[in-house]
């Protein structure tokens, strides 16, 4: 393909950031994603004049984490051309995810995203990287909803690493001055008996709470009923999160939903002012079209989230938005088209 000689004055870090964005948008191997990360973070605190003197002295691959791929869109970056490597991005994974447009005018209604994780977890990024990434893609606020600790697998915060997390989010937040708000959040995992997986305290101290079933999803319907309504109806949750958890692809394979009376479960959030996450992930579309149609039909509110794991899945809110408008479902009863400030007074009223 050879190089792009169009003109190009974004700088190296943020072309090596773009195409880590649409490799993850794309879902591509993360091997591929922190190369292009780990590149843009070892050049990012050196001076502009060492970057270029190495690019044109083809020294850029001596330094830690910069090989010949990542060298190259540095190179073309510094020299004011478009990387090779960003237009074959841009074309091939950068382009709409749902067909003739479904769901871009909901999206564009969308403020915030209520779901995302970062690399305290299970996620693969920092939490700066998400927030910054968050306000890229047009967003006012984002929820950091990393896992409570029986989620052993995703690296679960306890209540002293969630403790430490949130002076974290209060330190981002300080140095964006108000430009943006990272919103403190938790997925808290529903337990066997409907209590949540975190302190009341800790609950108490968040701006917004997803609880969300990962364990036992098999449970008879009876019981997973009762645990999802007595979550619904004594706790703190605000967001009822993937509520069958489902798998419908991907490379952790299919897996079938938990059975449970979603009536009782919708009339429920309804009436309790806790909303349904239509959640956005390709391997999830969760809940199902049925019972979205249920939830709507019993005025529940909704949360359209992306539930990114990475910067570059947090575009996946169009997938939801698309199937929130199949549908029919109202934007004013998807919270998260709600200014900062409604959805702080619902979420802790």
């Amino acid at each position: 393909m050879g190089h792009v000689e169009d003109a190009y004055d974004a700088g190296a870090v943020t072309a090596l950031r773009r195409i880590a964005f649409l490799l993850e948008r794309g879902r591509q191997d993360t091997y591929k994603v922190k190369a292009f990360r780990a590149a843009a973070a070892a050049i990012l605190p050196l001076p502009e004049s060492e970057v270029r003197e190495r690019a044109e002295a083809g020294t850029l691959t001596e330094l830690p984490d910069v090989g010949a791929s990542t060298a190259a869109v540095i190179a073309d970056a510094v020299a004011g051309r478009t990387p090779e490597r960003l237009a074959r991005a841009e074309e091939e994974l950068g382009g709409p995810l749902t067909a003739r447009g479904a769901g871009e005018a909901l999206r564009a209604r969308l403020r915030g995203d209520l779901h995302s994780h970062s690399d305290w977890s299970d996620g693969g990024s920092p939490i700066e990287e998400m927030a910054f990434s968050a306000i890229e893609v047009g967003h006012d606020y984002l929820v950091l909803t990393d896992h409570s600790p029986r989620l052993k697998v995703a690296r679960g915060l306890s209540a002293e690493r969630l403790q430490r997390q949130l002076g974290v989010v209060e330190a981002v937040n300080a140095h964006l001055d108000g430009a943006f708000s990272l919103l403190k959040g938790i997925e808290v995992d529903i337990l066997d008996d409907g209590s949540l997986d975190q302190t009341e305290d800790m609950l108490e101290r968040l701006d917004l709470r997803v609880a969300s079933v990962h364990s036992k999803l098999a449970m008879e319907p009876a019981q997973m009923t009762r645990r999802m309504v007595t979550a619904i109806t004594t706790t703190r949750m605000n967001v009822l999160g993937h509520c069958t958890g489902r798998l419908v692809t991907g490379g952790r394979g299919t897996r079938p939903g938990s059975r449970f009376d979603a009536t009782a479960v919708f009339e429920a959030c309804a009436e309790h002012g806790v909303a349904v996450e239509i959640n956005s992930r390709p391997e999830r579309r969760d809940p199902p079209t049925r019972l979205l149609e249920l939830a709507r039909d019993a005025g529940c509110l909704f949360a359209i989230d992306s539930d990114a794991h990475a910067p570059g899945q947090l575009d996946f809110l169009v997938l939801g938005c698309e199937r929130a408008e199949a549908v029919g479902i109202e934007p004013d009863r998807i919270v998260n088209t709600w200014t900062r400030d409604r959805l702080l007074a619902w979420a802790n009223g």
